[in-house]
């Protein structure tokens, strides 16, 4: 028994080592690969870029459209987690409730699929790189290894992909289709949305100023 022990004990500490250098490497180095992308049968397109080379409305669009409570949250919305939880009971149409925060620690340190164990791995990250990393480097990493359609990952190779342009030149509509887009990139057209969809996007590109108005990037853009 104490062998399992001592092992158990080692295999933790060797594990928060490892997740702890990773999140401090990757506050600071481009991430060169993610489980998403090395399992992506269709190939990969992706260009990394700086936060300051992508149009602030980018990163307003998907505030608009992901967690409109970004930059007050540390990381978890707990009043969207309830909903959600409290919706889900219901039955009907799944409603997930998670962060950008949090789908930036999944993306970049785990898998898509999981149940309970994933997700509790998905907290520990997430309250990882939100003291270690930051909400302007959350937003980075994010927008940089989010799949924006098949084969593509990042805005930049989206940008390029779907308006033949550097995502630092996007204009509100653009940025709110891509944005639109984002929780299901296969399937959801960018560049000729369709009845829901296109609705959605004009939405979005609404919100876009109030983002601005309200000061809801302003730990992005201090």
């Amino acid at each position: 028994m104490r062998w399992f022990v001592r092992f158990i004990f080692k295999a933790l500490l060797g594990f928060f080592v490892l997740s702890l250098g990773l999140v401090l490497l990757f506050k600071f180095v481009p991430v060169p690969l993610t489980a998403t992308m090395a399992m992506d049968a269709n190939g990969i397109t992706k260009d990394w870029t700086s936060l300051s080379n992508v149009d602030r409305n980018m990163v307003r669009a998907v505030i608009a459209a992901e967690d409109g409570k970004f930059c007050q949250h540390d990381g978890f919305d707990r009043e969207a987690i309830e909903e959600a939880i409290e919706q889900n009971a219901r039955g009907g149409r799944i409603r997930g409730g998670s962060t950008i925060s949090q789908q930036t620690a999944k993306n970049v340190f785990l898998w898509q699929d999981g149940g309970y164990f994933r997700k509790g791995l998905e907290a520990y990250f997430t309250l990882l790189i939100e003291q270690i990393w930051g909400k302007r480097r959350i937003m980075e990493v994010y927008l940089n290894v989010a799949e924006t359609g098949i084969g593509t990952y990042g805005v930049e190779a989206g940008a390029r992909r779907y308006f033949g342009k550097s995502a630092a030149s996007l204009t509100p509509l653009e940025a709110a289709r891509m944005a639109a887009a984002l929780p299901l990139p296969k399937e959801r057209s960018v560049t000729n949305p369709r009845g829901w969809l296109a609705r959605h996007g004009n939405t979005l590109a609404a919100r876009i100023g109030v983002v601005r108005r309200d000061g809801l990037d302003s730990c992005v853009y201090p």
